[in-house]
Protein backbone atom coordinates (compact mmCIF):
# COMPACT_ATOMS: atom_id res chain seq x y z
CA UNK A 1 0.00 0.00 0.00
CA UNK A 2 1.25 3.45 -0.84
CA UNK A 3 1.27 6.27 1.67
CA UNK A 4 -1.31 8.23 -0.32
CA UNK A 5 -3.83 5.36 -0.15
CA UNK A 6 -3.18 4.93 3.59
CA UNK A 7 -3.86 8.64 4.12
CA UNK A 8 -7.15 8.35 2.22
CA UNK A 9 -8.19 5.43 4.43
CA UNK A 10 -7.21 7.26 7.61
CA UNK A 11 -9.19 10.31 6.47
CA UNK A 12 -12.27 8.17 5.89
CA UNK A 13 -11.92 6.41 9.25
CA UNK A 14 -11.32 9.62 11.21
CA UNK A 15 -15.07 10.25 11.40
CA UNK A 16 -16.95 8.38 14.17
CA UNK A 17 -19.90 7.14 12.09
CA UNK A 18 -17.69 5.85 9.30
CA UNK A 19 -15.44 4.01 11.73
CA UNK A 20 -18.51 2.41 13.31
CA UNK A 21 -19.82 1.41 9.86
CA UNK A 22 -16.56 -0.33 8.96
CA UNK A 23 -16.53 -2.20 12.26
CA UNK A 24 -20.16 -3.23 11.74
CA UNK A 25 -19.42 -4.50 8.23
CA UNK A 26 -16.36 -6.42 9.39
CA UNK A 27 -18.55 -8.26 11.88
CA UNK A 28 -21.28 -8.81 9.24
CA UNK A 29 -18.78 -10.68 7.08
CA UNK A 30 -19.05 -11.54 3.41
CA UNK A 31 -22.88 -11.44 3.22
CA UNK A 32 -22.71 -7.73 4.11
CA UNK A 33 -25.64 -5.56 5.09
CA UNK A 34 -28.20 -3.51 3.19
CA UNK A 35 -27.78 0.24 3.40
CA UNK A 36 -31.08 0.57 5.27
CA UNK A 37 -29.98 -1.86 7.98
CA UNK A 38 -26.70 0.02 8.39
CA UNK A 39 -28.56 3.33 8.71
CA UNK A 40 -30.91 1.82 11.28
CA UNK A 41 -28.04 0.37 13.30
CA UNK A 42 -26.23 3.72 13.24
CA UNK A 43 -29.39 5.71 14.00
CA UNK A 44 -28.72 7.88 10.96
CA UNK A 45 -30.94 9.21 8.17
CA UNK A 46 -30.65 7.44 4.81
CA UNK A 47 -29.23 10.53 3.07
CA UNK A 48 -26.52 10.93 5.70
CA UNK A 49 -25.75 7.22 5.53
CA UNK A 50 -25.42 7.42 1.75
CA UNK A 51 -22.80 10.15 2.14
CA UNK A 52 -20.76 8.11 4.65
CA UNK A 53 -20.96 4.93 2.57
CA UNK A 54 -19.82 6.83 -0.53
CA UNK A 55 -16.80 8.17 1.37
CA UNK A 56 -15.90 4.69 2.59
CA UNK A 57 -16.30 3.24 -0.89
CA UNK A 58 -14.09 5.93 -2.42
CA UNK A 59 -11.41 5.15 0.17
CA UNK A 60 -11.63 1.48 -0.81
CA UNK A 61 -12.85 0.29 2.58
CA UNK A 62 -16.25 -1.00 1.46
CA UNK A 63 -17.79 -2.27 -1.73
CA UNK A 64 -21.40 -2.34 -2.80
CA UNK A 65 -23.53 -4.66 -4.90
CA UNK A 66 -27.14 -4.50 -5.96
CA UNK A 67 -29.51 -7.26 -4.90
CA UNK A 68 -32.99 -6.65 -6.21
CA UNK A 69 -33.94 -3.21 -4.89
CA UNK A 70 -31.31 -3.15 -2.13
CA UNK A 71 -27.70 -2.08 -2.15
CA UNK A 72 -25.61 -4.41 -0.01
CA UNK A 73 -22.32 -3.20 1.48
CA UNK A 74 -19.41 -5.36 2.56
CA UNK A 75 -16.05 -4.60 4.12
CA UNK A 76 -13.01 -4.73 1.86
CA UNK A 77 -10.82 -7.01 3.93
CA UNK A 78 -7.91 -6.65 1.49
CA UNK A 79 -7.77 -2.89 2.09
CA UNK A 80 -7.94 -3.35 5.86
CA UNK A 81 -5.19 -5.99 5.77
CA UNK A 82 -3.12 -3.75 3.52
CA UNK A 83 -3.44 -0.89 5.98
CA UNK A 84 -2.30 -3.10 8.84
CA UNK A 85 0.66 -4.32 6.79
CA UNK A 86 1.49 -0.72 5.88
CA UNK A 87 1.53 0.25 9.55
CA UNK A 88 3.56 -2.76 10.61
CA UNK A 89 6.14 -2.81 7.77
CA UNK A 90 8.77 -0.73 9.48
CA UNK A 91 7.75 -1.13 13.09
CA UNK A 92 10.24 -3.84 13.95
CA UNK A 93 13.35 -2.01 12.76
CA UNK A 94 14.99 -5.42 12.64
CA UNK A 95 13.78 -6.34 16.14
CA UNK A 96 10.98 -8.90 15.97
CA UNK A 97 10.15 -8.55 19.69
CA UNK A 98 8.79 -5.06 18.98
CA UNK A 99 6.03 -6.41 16.70
CA UNK A 100 5.29 -9.74 18.37
CA UNK A 101 2.70 -8.39 20.87
CA UNK A 102 0.67 -6.74 18.09
CA UNK A 103 0.97 -9.79 15.85
CA UNK A 104 -0.17 -12.08 18.66
CA UNK A 105 -3.31 -10.00 19.21
CA UNK A 106 -4.07 -9.89 15.47
CA UNK A 107 -3.57 -13.63 15.11
CA UNK A 108 -5.87 -14.33 18.05
CA UNK A 109 -8.58 -12.05 16.69
CA UNK A 110 -8.46 -13.46 13.20
CA UNK A 111 -8.62 -17.14 14.10
CA UNK A 112 -11.97 -18.68 13.04
CA UNK A 113 -12.73 -19.98 16.54
CA UNK A 114 -11.40 -16.96 18.43
CA UNK A 115 -13.62 -15.13 20.89
CA UNK A 116 -14.34 -11.50 20.06
CA UNK A 117 -11.23 -10.32 21.90
CA UNK A 118 -10.66 -7.39 19.58
CA UNK A 119 -13.92 -5.58 20.00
Amino acid sequence: MEERQALSIFAALSQETRLRIVRLLVVAGEPGLPAGAIAEEMGTAASTMSFHLKELEQAGLVRSRRESRSIIYTAEYGALSGLIRFLMEDCCAGRREVCEPALAVATGCCAPDAPRACS
